[in-house]
């Protein structure tokens, strides 16, 4: 698949919940895809932790690349790692739709950002509660995508702070109708409507997803009310 038709699979499903595979049950990780394919979802969220940029350690490219030839879901792989250039190419080989990294790893990220639109994958950067939407102002022009952090990163199950789709707001005025805005970080029924009147588009959920006794309801419930409360351009 090349880069146009992986922005036009993803696009397709917007508004959606994508699922933080970080809150999945590992023993049963091959079910728990199934599962969700079948509830309704139409992303995976990968969080890829190296214990060096956040504090914790989560699984790699050779668990994405296993799985892969078992699921049509879109791969949205969120490298919170110190050298996201290193690991690139294993990532780009474990068939990842789109690949994120941070500003604060990669100051200077359009090189990178380039690289991975040139083997046909979505480019997001990504950005910590702390660092300002100007960070990355100078490089919207070369992402697909752009990733809010409404908790530090490192941890699942963190509540979501307070002033994110503020952020959110500004992220969406600086960055214009054409790039695809994620949020990631205590999403749920009772957080997720300022980010889509703010002018989000993918919301990552792992708690109030995984943590539900149905897939399927939670997944349904959360993407009504983002259609509910999103800006017209979404609908």
């Amino acid at each position: 698949m090349d880069h146009s038709a992986r922005k036009q699979k993803l696009r397709a499903c917007l508004p959606a919940v994508a699922p933080s595979m970080l809150k999945c049950d590992y023993g049963n990780l091959q079910h728990q895809i199934e599962q969700l394919a079948d509830d309704g979802a139409h992303v995976l969220h990968w969080d890829v932790m190296d214990g060096h940029f956040v504090p914790n350690l989560s699984y790699g490219a050779p668990i994405l690349k296993s799985l892969r030839n078992r699921t049509d879901l879109f791969y949205d792989a969120h490298l919170m790692i110190s050298d996201p250039a290193r690991y690139l190419d294993d990532f780009l080989s474990a068939g990842c739709d789109a690949i994120t990294f941070h500003i604060e790893a990669v100051p200077e990220p359009l090189d990178l950002l380039r690289r991975i639109k040139a083997a046909g994958v979505l480019a997001g950067l990504s950005f910590n509660p702390k660092t300002p939407v100007s960070a990355i102002a100078p490089f919207l022009r070369e992402t697909d995508l752009v990733l809010l952090m409404s908790v530090q990163p490192g941890f699942g199950g963190q509540s979501y702070i307070e002033g994110s789709a503020e952020k959110m707001k500004e992220l969406r005025e600086a960055a214009g109708p054409d790039v695809v805005l994620s949020i990631d970080g205590g999403i749920g029924p009772d957080t997720i409507s300022g980010p889509a009147a703010a002018g989000a588009d993918l919301y990552v959920a792992g708690s109030s997803v995984f943590g539900q006794p149905d897939f399927g309801v939670a997944i349904r419930e959360m993407e009504s009310l983002a259609r509910e409360h999103g800006p017209a351009y979404q609908n």
